[in-house]
């Protein structure tokens, strides 16, 4: 995925705690489960390349939820990373077309 790398070198332009940073790093990895288990579950995911795959799941309010189901605080959390993922997204050159 072409963005993550960007995105996560942009986290780290924003001179976040190392604790923020490893939150993010770990949400984007659980965002990365999450779309392997979708698209075993439904084939209209399964044919889109990942990153619009993943873009699909993303919502300005933040990620899908999570299954099986955690907590509420890590819920938020995950949510946290995926709006700025989204709005990394949307706002570079890197946009999916």
């Amino acid at each position: 995925m072409d963005y993550l790398k960007p995105f996560l070198l942009h986290l780290l332009d924003q001179n976040l705690a190392t604790k923020t940073l490893h939150r993010h790093r770990d949400s984007l990895w659980m965002l990365g489960g999450e779309v392997i288990r979708r698209r075993q579950e439904d084939t209209r995911l399964r044919k889109l390349a990942v990153e619009k795959a993943v873009f699909e799941l993303l919502e300005e309010e933040g990620g899908p939820l999570i299954w099986p189901r955690i907590s509420e605080s890590a819920q938020l959390s995950f949510d946290a990373t995926c709006r700025k993922l989204y709005r990394y997204v949307k706002t570079t050159e890197l946009g999916l077309k």
